[in-house]
């Protein structure tokens, strides 16, 4: 499905050199597409673009988003047809240190895009990355459904609800083919970020150190990096054919059974690495919400899209690709692209 539509297709992907961007990258590829990326240089190190080596399958740009004229430049120049925006300052501890960066990142980032979409005819659609944090979370049982109202209690959360606010404007102003995707908790291979559950894991356990937790209860959506890429790619399809119809807001998680708390999450972890500990520390710099769920039952009912891969599945995968890394590195680029090929057959 996805082959023949994306065959010959020119994609701009902002944000191409960081983890989803990576992935996403290797995966159009893969399908035949031209992909030209435009992103600071890679966030971490090492880094899924660099272990991979994605760089050479496309127009690599190493830009900032909030360079309007270059931005601007580089739409006039390869005239993309499908965009995909996934650059952002994303950390929520980041947030609370260099909050003018996260919202000029986020929001002008975002309005800088747009610009460039507004003078661009070759654009037929333009998916807009956002977050489960987007909602304003109100700590209920219930997943948030995409009527729900926008929020955020850190600077990195509101900013996101800010970019929600302006895609939604931008669609009606100027009748843009636009829509926005909240995704939940991702994982899998190629993480390195710090402050994120699976990368700090990872780094204690390949180094013999106890993972340090912070809110062993606390309660995410988790799913595998490639179910919302997959959703993004399916939803570029349908608004490509539809793009009244498509575009408007998008929640993509994981089904109710796959919820778990970070404690289970780590513990599962540790069970699959073979051996490890972790202990609980405390942090009081920042909030962390206690629970976090979405509601996924517009996004199977009308897109047709729907998780394929379990909580014990993904944390396999995602424990396989790093186990790899540390002790066959030269085997890396082969399981990830059998991994990626196991899952398009699902």
């Amino acid at each position: 499905m996805f082959e023949d539509f994306y065959k010959n297709k020119r994609i701009f992907i902002t944000g191409h050199t960081g983890f989803k961007g990576s992935w996403l990258t290797l995966w159009l590829i893969n399908l035949g597409a031209e992909v030209i990326g435009y992103s600071l240089e890679p966030p971490t190190k090492p880094s899924l673009f660099e272990v991979l080596n994605i760089k050479e399958n496309i127009v690599n740009i190493i830009g900032d988003i909030r360079d309007e004229r270059k931005l601007k430049k580089v739409f006039k120049e390869y005239k993309p047809e499908i965009v995909f925006h996934l650059a952002a300052q994303s950390l929520v501890g980041f947030s609370y240190k260099e909050p003018k960066i996260t919202y000029e990142t986020n929001v002008i980032g975002t309005l800088n895009l747009l610009e460039a979409v507004r003078e661009t005819q070759s654009v037929k659609v333009v998916i807009v990355v956002t977050s489960d944090k987007c909602y304003e979370n109100k700590e209920w049982f219930y997943g948030y459904r995409e009527i729900d109202p926008l929020g955020g209690y850190d600077p990195y959360s509101s900013s996101k609800a800010c970019v929600e606010i302006l895609v939604s404007s931008y669609r009606r102003s100027f009748r843009l083919p636009l829509a926005t995707c909240r995704a939940g908790n991702v994982i899998g291979g190629g993480d390195w970020q710090i402050d994120r559950l699976i990368p700090d894991c990872v780094k204690a356990l390949s180094k013999g150190e106890s993972i340090k937790i912070r809110n062993p209860k606390a309660i995410r959506p988790w799913q595998h990096v490639f179910e919302p890429l997959s959703g993004y790619l399916l939803l570029a399809m349908r608004m490509w054919e539809e793009p009244i119809e498509y575009s408007e807001a998008w929640n993509f998680g994981p089904f109710e059974k796959d919820l778990a708390t970070v404690r289970e999450v780590v513990e599962k972890v540790i069970d699959l690495w073979g051996e490890g500990k972790y202990e609980v520390i405390e942090d009081k710099y920042y909030h962390e919400a206690g629970i976090l769920r979405l509601d996924i039952s517009k996004t199977m009912l009308k897109l047709g899209w729907k998780p394929k891969w379990n909580l014990d599945t993904a944390l396999k995968k995602t424990i396989d690709w790093y186990e790899c890394f540390y002790k066959q590195r030269e085997n890396i680029k082969k399981l990830s692209l059998k991994q990626l090929e196991e899952y398009m057959k699902d």
